[in-house]
């Protein structure tokens, strides 16, 4: 009898190895990927962002305050290896998954 994948299923595994493809870049370059910036509150020239970054084996996502007079500052990081990642991710927004997966099949052709 064959099993049946779910959806989910299938796209948390593609985005692990599209991940993982990245991980391996990344140990090559030695420089990490962004994955995404989204700006959460900007006021004049200072803003609040969530910056998300693909390291060696590792989906850091970190919240930064900078811009204008202020000298940046991480109120919060978030480390995640790269297969927990993607279910977070999905719990989180099912949209910016999506967005994730095209953008790193887009790094990668």
């Amino acid at each position: 009898m064959v099993k049946q994948i779910s959806l989910d299923t299938w796209q948390i595994q593609q985005l692990v190895d599209l991940l993982e493809k990245g991980s391996k870049i990344v140990e090559k370059t030695n420089r990490p990927i962004v994955l995404f910036r989204q700006t959460l509150e900007e006021e004049e020239e200072a803003y609040e962002e969530i910056v998300c970054t693909l390291t060696k084996g590792f989906v850091i996502e970190q919240m930064v305050t900078s811009g204008g007079v202020l000298v940046p500052n991480f109120h919060q990081q978030t480390v995640f290896t790269i297969e927990e990642y993607p279910q977070e991710l999905l719990r989180k927004s099912k949209d910016r998954f999506l967005e994730m997966i095209d953008f790193l099949e887009e790094q990668f052709k």
